[in-house]
């Protein structure tokens, strides 16, 4: 215990016997003053930070535990940080979070640690009578960083001598290089081939191999390690490879990227089939994809013998395979011959035709033009078909209408002459009147039916006949009876309601089907009996049903 000459008092390792309270009296010849000062000694406060050094992978996660011993009539407060600086809990994208599960103790959990978690982590307690603190080291262990500028130190015709520097290994280290390109033909990035194969994690240059003549590239270096594949470096500056002679035989057009310098071009070689001698012309467009050659001495369908080269600046490069192709076959020559035209129905016309062979102008197919009577030719509509086709059958027609036609074959050259027209009518429409007046009689699954002839127009087609048709209730599917006469007897064969219609028949289709009639069937089998008129069974002490114009009347 010290007192100091401005008269302070002062206590070096206090201890709890120097609690108590303390009087300071000043006194001079005109009196005297006094302070009285209470001194309260708490116990010093330590913490322990566990754990103390950690080595972790980018991804994983820890917890920090931070422990204080304090005296127990104070209240602690903890503080977190890193590198020396405060950490904010709402900033750090949900990494960082403050656990306090008891008042002497506080934890600090990072998540998925990224790269620039590394560093001192701090942890301060803090109470009315002292603070301390504790650090911790976190070394995070991650995929290697981006290598330095890539340099291109040489170029030839299709390699390229690189050079790099390392980047940081994120304390792992660097287990092989990867070199990639980019040109304008290539779809993003891609690996190249190198020599060495693999580019070891301590070699800082390699070659580039396999490149195409004459290109644009960009080149760029990643690194990899036990963790992972780095960020790329950045690209270098773009450099063009040396030309060459062309090396790609073209079966298409052949692009820039294969092209291999400037100049480029096509042969176009060709000789008859089974000489020796090629004749060869100069393509000078590197865009074009056909070549025609004229000679008019040359036949139809006369073979020869084909093949494509390319060239450049540099000198001349490979010829495709040889095919073989004939010359142009000249336009069919010969009309087709005994064409014929049949009427179907009111809006359908069959079409038919030989052709002759001949031995220059092969048809591809043959044109058919229709026209009405009292249009010009010129207005014909035309449909084609293909191949061999003999016959076609023409839909959507006018009925009743006289139709002028012809035929003529075509291939690749062209149209040869027409045959000479022939001529066809479609059909008349069908009646257009229903079968009126339908009378019927029912005797148990037997159904007698009679009608009033129908009675065509002018402008419609004669009755041929008429159709009985008839189904369940229910269904889509109807059953056909035919006749020439005007009623028929139908046996139903199942049990339940039928419905039962009578419609015309005709060249030109059929006609307009009469109303429904609905009639129950109890039981029975199919039976087809055609009448020339309405069956009236007579049945001794039976009470027959007799419908007409749906009034029921007992007989």
């Amino acid at each position: 215990i010290t007192i100091l000459s401005h008269g302070s008092l002062r206590i070096l390792n206090a201890s709890k016997s120097d609690e108590g309270r303390y009087l300071c009296q000043g006194v001079n010849i005109f009196g005297s003053a006094e302070i009285i000062a209470s001194v309260s000694v708490k116990e010093p406060t330590r913490i322990e930070l566990t754990p103390k050094k950690i080595e972790l992978t980018v991804g994983e996660s820890i917890v920090l535990s931070c422990k204080a011993l304090h005296d127990s009539t104070m209240d602690v407060t903890f503080y977190w940080t890193l590198n020396g600086q405060p950490i904010d809990f709402e900033k750090e994208g949900g990494h960082f979070e403050s656990i306090k599960a008891q008042a002497s103790s506080a934890d600090l959990m990072i998540r998925n640690i990224l790269l620039m978690h590394a560093g001192r982590y701090g942890c301060r307690v803090q109470t009315a009578a002292d603070t301390v603190s504790d650090e911790t080291e976190l070394l995070v262990r991650g995929p290697p960083g981006p290598p330095g500028v890539v340099i291109v130190e040489e170029i030839t015709d299709t390699t390229a001598t690189l050079s790099w520097s390392p980047g940081a290994d994120n304390h792992s280290p660097i287990s092989l290089y990867n070199l990639q390109a980019r040109s304008p033909f290539s779809l993003g990035w891609q690996t190249v081939k190198t020599v060495p194969d693999l580019i070891s994690g301590d070699m800082e240059s390699a070659m580039a191999v396999e490149l195409n003549p004459w290109v644009e590239y960009e080149f760029r270096v990643v690194a990899t390690n036990k963790i992972g594949t780095g960020d790329p470096s950045a690209p270098s500056r773009v450099i063009r490879t040396n030309e060459a002679v062309p090396k790609t035989p073209p079966a298409n057009p052949v692009s820039e990227e294969f092209q291999s310098g400037e100049g480029f071009g096509y042969i176009v070689a060709f000789r008859p089939n089974g000489t020796r001698g090629w004749k060869e012309k100069m393509v000078t467009s590197s865009d074009a994809s056909k070549f025609i050659y004229r000679d008019e001495s040359v036949p139809p369908l006369t073979p020869f013998e084909v093949k494509v080269g390319v060239y450049n600046n540099k000198g001349d490069g490979p010829f495709s395979p040889i095919v073989v192709i004939c010359s142009a076959e000249g336009e069919p020559t010969a009309a087709p011959i005994d064409v014929k035209a049949t009427s179907l129905s009111v809006s359908e016309i069959l079409v038919a035709w030989k052709h002759i062979k001949e031995s220059l102008g092969r048809p591809q197919g043959f044109e058919v033009g229709y026209w009405k009577d009292m249009q010009q030719e010129e207005a014909a509509e035309k449909v084609k078909t293909e191949g061999n086709e003999s016959s076609i059958l023409l839909t959507g027609l006018e009925g009743n209408t006289l139709y002028h036609l012809t035929v003529r074959a075509y291939n690749a050259a062209g149209y040869g002459p027409p045959s000479t027209a022939v001529h066809a009518a479609t059909k008349k429409s069908p009646p257009s009147q229903a079968p009126g007046n339908i009378m019927w009689i029912q005797d148990g699954s037997h159904v007698s039916l009679g009608w009033e002839p129908v009675r065509p127009l002018a402008n419609e087609s004669d009755v041929m006949g008429y159709k009985v048709l008839f189904r369940q209730e229910g269904q889509s599917n109807s059953q056909v009876i035919e006749t020439q006469k005007t009623s028929a007897v139908v046996l139903l064969p199942d049990v339940g309601v039928y419905i039962i219609e009578v419609c015309a028949v005709s060249e030109g289709g059929d006609g307009t089907a009469s109303p429904q009639i609905r009639v129950p069937s109890f039981s029975g089998k199919v039976t087809f009996i055609f009448e020339s008129m309405v069956i009236i069974a007579m049945l001794i002490n039976s009470v027959i049903l007799y419908q007409k114009n749906n009034v029921v009347t007992t007989l």
